[in-house]
């Protein structure tokens, strides 16, 4: 009975494969869908921050005259938006639009005593038109906050006396200056405005404001700090569905900045409610606006090209330069990378790309896409269990209905997880699958023929790098439809879990060669004699190392990675030449050490234990589409590339085995002797 069952879970497989291949068949419409929405939109707004440059502007001889020069040379460069964030008393004393004074200085100024029981605020207008313009403002602000505000006069000019201490006067956050915006649309330049959520909610005030932007021409939002507007008011008012149809009615979407520590509270709930009218934005922070040129152009071209972010958000503050003796900023340093020598907005305009106001994409969302994720989740399910057959052949079946069962039921209650579980145990799934047929290939070549010539084994090492990169692509289509989402695209949602994807494969890899590799199956004596096997420092040795790598592994892969000088020349130098990066741990050591390695173990058999790190290369190119922000185009062509580079690399691999093959066989007698 037991042979029996193992005979049909065996026979399966071949069902199993037909199923992964209409699955495959099934996640075309769904991947045509996704390069049609990455191509929706190709325009790049590059957006300078207003109140950066008054911050620097505030320590010029001439500010005025400072900042026309400065919004001239910028426009000029390619800035198509300046960011204003809710104006403060302390903005528009910078800007000279109003004066703030305390009691302490009234009473200097008029040399009468200093009042006991007030502690106000006194602003004093520079002009009667500012007067004009900031009193209703001012006023309208500060009563919302239940702050009580009188008129007030000193030689003739026109002011007022809030009632509260200077301190929390310049707290307090306003709409945006007028002013400041008129005369940035008039120099023409995009309205980016940046509204927190630090005072209490409230809708007639919203309507104002998003009315007043309207007028101006904005088309999106950045939020300041860590929440959304309404968000720490939405639990007893529901206002962030109040701040949503305020957003929809007046045509206003948002940007998302890419990479903060902590996603913005109550972001993904109002993108959902707007219909995810998002877009991405990278941010260069005040620091790194100091770095050279043409790293920072390499940032925002990678930015655009890779990362389908259309927003380029440049911070600049004032800096003590105590070598100049004077105060520097990092101005001239962004106009160069935008322009010479950085070259940024021609390097964009290579790909494509287009200033201009950034835009959502258009979601394209076919009517079959639905069926066709569902077939595509049944193939996953296949391509999931092929994989265990290879390492549990009795559960094959078992395996397979469980799944469809268990996805059932995980559909109806989180079907979230279930998109990302199964598309993260397919991208596991098809490199080890790959791997392990790659195993099992090499070691039935090297029994029939253990000394067939140099050329054969590398025209069957060459067949076999084909036919196993293969294999691991099919994951890819998988990946690909079961998170097709423009959530994943914006990172609104992430797919979690990738970290195991680096080490799975491997770890699998790993386990099959050591236990299955001669008969194709696991005993129990052989896990016995493992467990009863003992320790040497030599074993230890050899973990600490293995840990140290993995360690080093883990630390290099997803965005936080570091690399070093050389790697970066070398990153460059690949992205100048053929407009793509292909990965280091692909062409560089994965696909080489898999092409030598299949080499030199069809003649010596112990040579297989390298196929265990070169799995890293068909882990690398699925991780690659893990990614879901990168365009799905560019991805594939740079698995492609790494195909390309590495099998060179590979064949040169070879070749140096070759020479060193010859000379041990030539000098190791002698050695001996």
């Amino acid at each position: 009975m037991r042979q029996k069952w193992l005979y049909w879970n065996n026979a399966s497989r071949k069902w199993l494969w037909l199923i992964v291949i209409i699955g495959l068949v099934a996640s075309i419409p769904v991947i045509r869908d996704r390069v049609q929405t990455e191509s929706s939109t190709n325009k790049v707004e590059l957006v300078f921050n207003y109140r950066g440059l008054l911050d620097i502007s505030a320590y010029q001889a001439h500010p005025q005259d400072f900042i026309d020069q400065q919004m001239t040379r910028l426009k000029d460069a390619g800035v198509t938006t300046m960011a204003v964030f809710e104006s403060t008393l302390d903005e528009l004393k910078k800007t000279r639009r109003l004066m703030v004074y305390s009691g302490q200085d009234l009473a200097n100024m008029t040399k009468e005593v200093i009042p006991s029981n007030a502690n106000y605020t006194y602003v004093l207008f520079t002009s009667e038109e500012n007067a004009q313009t900031y009193t209703p403002i001012i006023e309208q602000t500060f009563a919302e906050r239940q702050i009580p505000v009188q008129p007030w006069e000193y030689e003739g000019r026109s002011g007022l006396i809030l009632q509260t201490p200077p301190e929390n006067a310049n707290m307090q956050p306003m709409q945006p200056d007028p002013v400041a915006v008129k005369m940035l649309r008039d120099k023409g330049f995009h309205i980016l405005p940046r509204i927190s959520d630090t005072v209490p909610y409230n809708q007639q005030s919203m309507e104002r404001l998003l009315t007043f932007f309207e007028e101006n021409g904005v088309t999106r939002i950045l939020f300041d700090g860590d929440a959304v507007k309404g968000y720490n008011d939405n639990a007893e008012m529901k206002s962030l569905d109040q701040f949503a149809q305020l957003l929809n009615k007046h045509h206003i979407g948002l940007a998302a900045i890419e990479n903060l520590k902590k996603p913005q509270a109550g972001f993904q709930t109002l993108a959902y409610k707007i219909d995810y009218n998002v877009t991405r934005l990278y941010s260069l922070s005040d620091s790194d606006a100091n770095l050279k040129e043409d790293t920072i152009a390499d940032r925002f071209v990678l930015a655009t090209k890779d990362r389908n972010i259309r927003m380029i958000y440049m911070n600049a503050s004032p800096s003590r330069n105590t070598a100049k003796a004077e105060i520097t900023d990092p101005i001239e340093n962004l106009i160069k990378s935008l322009g010479e020598p950085g070259h940024a907005v021609e390097r964009m305009a290579k790909h494509g790309f287009e200033l201009g106001q950034a835009e959502a994409f258009t979601v394209k969302d076919s009517s079959i896409q639905r069926y066709a994720k569902l077939i595509a989740l049944i193939g996953a399910i296949a391509l999931i269990t092929l994989m265990v057959s290879y390492f549990a052949p009795v559960f094959t079946i078992a395996v397979f209905l469980l799944g469809l069962v268990g996805s059932a039921g995980l559909f109806l209650l989180k079907p979230t997880l279930l998109e990302q579980g199964i598309a993260l145990l397919a991208a596991i799934s098809a490199p080890t699958i790959a791997m392990v047929l790659a195993v099992r290939t090499v070691n039935a070549t090297q029994l029939r023929q253990p000394d067939a010539p140099a050329g054969r084994r590398l025209a069957q090492t060459l067949v076999l790098y084909v036919r196993t990169s293969i294999i691991s692509f099919v994951a890819v289509p998988f990946v690909i439809a079961l998170l097709n989402s423009i959530t994943y695209s914006l990172v609104i949602n992430q797919f979690r879990g990738v970290s195991l994807l680096h080490f799975a494969p491997i770890g699998l890899v790993a386990i099959y060669i050591i236990f299955y590799r001669g008969s194709g199956s696991i005993s129990v004596k052989q896990v016995k004699d493992m467990l009863r096997m003992p320790i040497n420092i030599l074993m230890v040795v050899l973990a600490l190392v293995a840990a140290a790598v993995g360690y080093y592994y883990l630390s290099r892969t997803g965005n936080a990675g570091s690399v070093t000088p050389f790697e970066m020349f070398l990153r460059t130098t690949l992205e100048d030449t053929f407009g793509v990066r292909p990965r280091f741990k692909e062409f560089v050591l994965g696909h080489p050490l898999f092409i030598v390695g299949v080499f030199a173990a069809l003649k010596y058999r112990k040579v297989i234990f390298a196929l265990i790190i070169a799995t890293m290369g068909q882990l690398s190119m699925v991780d690659t589409f893990a990614h879901i922000h990168t365009p799905a185009v560019l991805s594939l062509i740079r698995g492609v590339m790494g195909l390309g580079l590495g099998l060179i690399f590979g064949i040169i691999a070879v070749g140096v085995w070759q020479v060193a093959e010859g000379c041990w066989k030539k000098w190791s007698p002698l050695l001996k002797s």
